[in-house]
């Protein structure tokens, strides 16, 4: 069995066949699909799916960095407010990102502290957008960093040298799409990465992995990128979904 740690199947890119969408990822041996959240306009979307496949999706809850914008003390309240009410898998999506628009730098920092001391509090793991920002994400979780906060740095797309002051902070590195890329670079850094150190991901839609690049990902294509980590690191696929579905299972305290 697999799991995909990180999918935003609740997008209307799913609306027309969810249902396929989710029979197809149990086809491939996909046991679970954890959910990141955006913001507060997609919370109610991403619970009605937790709620329509309660065996096999799982909602988290925090507000994305693409989503920080002058009102983020409020969203965060949002965040905050759904966290005391019932349990959530993860803290996530957060982070920063300099890819898209720089203008709430200073707020998108702002709003990683809180949700990173937010995740320690709660005892669930923060996972971690950093789009153009990795050495600006790992500093700051380096003057956060406590013995409960750990985590996922999901779609990484980062260096050897990155991904081993990840690793030494407590974090998991989140593989997907982008190692099938040709010109990806994970290639050159899977190999040197312990195999207990990786999770996969589909970030569904986004980044679908070869042969499907620029068309909808799905959970299910969590395989092809499973054949392209194992294929990397040299080992049976068995080993790989062995390795990685124990360690997320570890991660999202799966069955507590």
């Amino acid at each position: 069995m697999f799991v995909d740690t990180h999918a935003h199947i609740y997008l209307d890119d799913f609306k027309a066949d969810l249902d396929e969408v989710i029979n197809n990822a149990v086809d491939q041996s996909i046991g679970r699909i954890y959910m990141p959240n955006i913001d507060s306009t997609s919370i109610d979307d991403m619970m009605e799916v937790e709620n329509r496949y309660p065996d096999s999706t799982f909602s988290m809850m925090g507000l994305h960095p693409c989503s920080v914008k002058k009102n983020f003390e409020k969203e965060l309240y949002t965040v905050e407010d759904w966290l005391g009410k019932r349990k959530f898998v993860g803290l996530g999506e957060i982070g920063t990102d300099l890819y898209w628009d720089k203008t709430f730098w200073e707020q998108q920092k702002e709003a990683l502290r809180i949700q990173l001391r937010l995740a320690a509090s709660y005892h669930i793991p923060a996972i971690i957008h950093c789009r153009e920002s990795i050495d600006e994400t790992i500093e700051i979780i380096e003057e956060e960093k406590t013995d409960q906060l750990c985590g996922i740095f999901h779609c990484f797309t980062g260096s050897v040298i990155q991904a081993e002051k990840i690793i030494k902070l407590g974090f998991k590195i989140g593989i997907g799409g982008v190692s099938t890329f040709k010109n990806g670079g994970l290639d050159l850094v899977i190999p040197d990465i312990e195999l207990t150190d990786i999770v996969l991901e589909t970030d569904s839609p986004y980044l679908a992995p070869v042969p499907f690049r620029g068309k909808r990902n799905m959970p299910s294509y969590i395989t092809l990128v499973a054949e392209r980590v194992a294929e990397l690191k040299g080992i049976p696929i068995e080993q790989l979904e062995e390795s990685t579905t124990e360690l997320a299972n570890r991660l999202f305290d799966y069955g507590k």
